[in-house]
């Protein structure tokens, strides 16, 4: 039997993973609550459908699938309506958030009677014909989540606790976006400094892997850094205050709260990003 499954929220990520399931004859459900017109319209397009939290419940899984900040709100607010349904679905935890947070998660969850999985999502929303999207899944019900590999998705089940695709997230998220973090810094510092053209040079004829790398990277950051300031948060926690480099990416998580309202105002220094690069905005 085909499942249902429902997936909180549809923004590009949650949009994209449901077209795919859409695609392949699953019934997607999703919630509008609070949402805007934007929203509403990708979900229509991603072939979603809206209902109230209630049918939420029917679904045979559901995807939370929001910022990172968002994760534990969402789960206090889904756990009176889980607890309440006769239909209990498989509530898969797939945000950016720590180990000490998915257990929160799990914890709001467990009186619902629904089942739980922890899941950690690599790669960016889903196109046509890729194949790059995955969904890692750890704890005792994550081979449940491995039915959808019939239904167009990646689904890797992890050995381990229920928190280990939640370490793999934050290990891999932590060099991938601190990384662009460390990079856009630079760019911003050598241009401050007066030798953005020759840092640039530099990276081209020494490491144009590393230039090649920011070049697809930083432009793609400016409109997500207001996302990605909770989830280097959680990177920080998941190293753990002890360690040296959690200042790092707590760091990191300043300078994108800091891109974030530039974006939202002047873009001075995203324009400075701009120049470094030879893009245009």
């Amino acid at each position: 039997m085909i499942p249902t499954v429902a997936i909180i929220a549809p923004g590009s990520m949650g949009a994209g993973i449901a077209r795919r399931l859409a695609d392949h004859n699953v019934k997607v459900l999703t919630s509008l609550a609070g949402r805007s017109a934007a929203s509403a319209k990708r979900a229509s397009d991603a072939g979603m459908q809206a209902v109230d939290d209630r049918q939420l419940a029917e679904a045979d899984f559901l995807l939370s699938i929001v910022p990172p900040g968002e994760a534990l709100a969402l789960a206090q607010r889904l756990a009176p309506v889980l607890a309440a349904s006769n239909h209990k679905p498989v509530y898969v935890e797939c945000n950016a958030i720590s180990p000490p947070t998915m257990l929160k998660v799990a914890d709001a969850i467990r009186p619902t009677g629904c089942a739980f999985v922890g899941a950690g999502i690599i790669g960016p929303p889903p196109k046509p014909g890729s194949n790059n999207t995955k969904i890692y899944a750890a704890g005792p019900c994550a081979k449940n989540l491995a039915t959808l590999n019939d239904y167009g998705l990646i689904v890797r089940v992890l050995d381990g606790p229920l928190t280990a695709a939640s370490a793999l997230k934050m290990s891999y998220a932590g060099i991938t976006k601190g990384f662009t973090a460390l990079g856009a810094a630079m760019m911003l510092a050598s241009t401050r400094g007066g030798s953005a053209e020759a840092l640039k040079a530099e990276l081209a004829e020494s490491q144009p892997e590393l230039l090649e790398f920011f070049t697809k990277m930083v432009p793609g950051m400016y409109g997500k850094a207001y996302r990605w300031v909770a989830e280097m948060d959680e990177i920080a926690d998941f190293i753990g205050e002890e360690f040296a480099e959690h200042a790092m990416q707590s760091a990191a998580a300043r300078f994108y709260e800091r891109i974030a309202a530039d974006q939202d105002g002047r873009k001075e220094e995203i324009a400075v990003m701009y120049k470094f690069l030879g893009r245009t905005p």
